[in-house]
């Protein structure tokens, strides 16, 4: 079953190209782009999409108020990816503490946003590279001050390299390139690393990679 998406923006170039990327993908289907958030409400609604891609500043309802009404409702559907040019502290917090499971600026490449999508789709979440690192960077002292956990299991060495490249901010593709290894290994490494940390999703995975002082090879 392909996955369904819904887009909302108000710029119909991002619509048009979002749409272009996602359906060169054989196992997503864009049912709907629409032009602001009342009609992002309505189009979910429609067509159950299993994730909806949300602008921030849009007419009428901006994405934010639309990601906490969609959120309120209690239902699993449709995941939420925020996709904008604004990348201001206080929108990245918004979003992810109102429940949106992904947070991507315009410029991400096509590769990151259909991660972004994929990601959304089986529960996990992504967060651009570059917001990931900063925010984890800046909350890691704060952080550090509690007791951090333990791996259920001690990490292997190539599992080490592979965190410490997550929590740069290197997607699954380029770090595969830096650790000469393939795609589907990385991804292994990853899931053994997030079964021993009981970690939700790459994200928490970073984070402890950021307190723990594994991310700047200074535990």
């Amino acid at each position: 079953m392909a996955i369904t998406v819904v887009i909302a923006d108000d710029q119909e170039m991002v619509r048009t190209g979002f749409r272009m990327i996602l359906e060169s993908q054989s196992d997503i289907e864009v049912v709907e782009d629409v032009v602001d958030g009342e009609a992002a409400l309505d189009a979910v609604r429609r067509h159950d999409p299993d994730v909806l891609l949300l602008d921030i500043r849009m007419p009428k309802l901006d994405g934010l108020e639309v990601t906490r009404r969609l959120s309120a409702t209690g239902t699993e559907r449709p995941r939420i990816v925020i996709v904008t040019t604004f990348d201001l502290d206080e929108y990245v917090h918004s979003a992810l503490h109102g429940g949106a499971s992904g947070f991507l600026l315009k410029d991400a490449s096509p590769a990151m946003l259909v991660e972004a999508v994929r990601a959304a789709a089986v529960g996990d979440s992504l967060v651009s590279p570059a917001i990931t690192v900063r925010l984890l960077r800046e909350m890691a002292p704060i952080a550090a001050r509690r007791q951090v956990r333990e791996p259920a299991e001690p990490l292997t060495d190539r599992e080490t390299e592979v965190v410490r490249c997550l929590a740069r901010g290197m997607t699954n593709a380029e770090i595969a390139s830096a650790l000469f290894v393939s795609l589907s290994t990385v991804k292994t490494h990853l899931a053994n690393v997030q079964t021993k940390l009981d970690a939700r999703n790459r994200v928490e995975i970073a984070a402890w990679a950021w307190e723990s002082g594994l991310a700047t090879g200074t535990p």
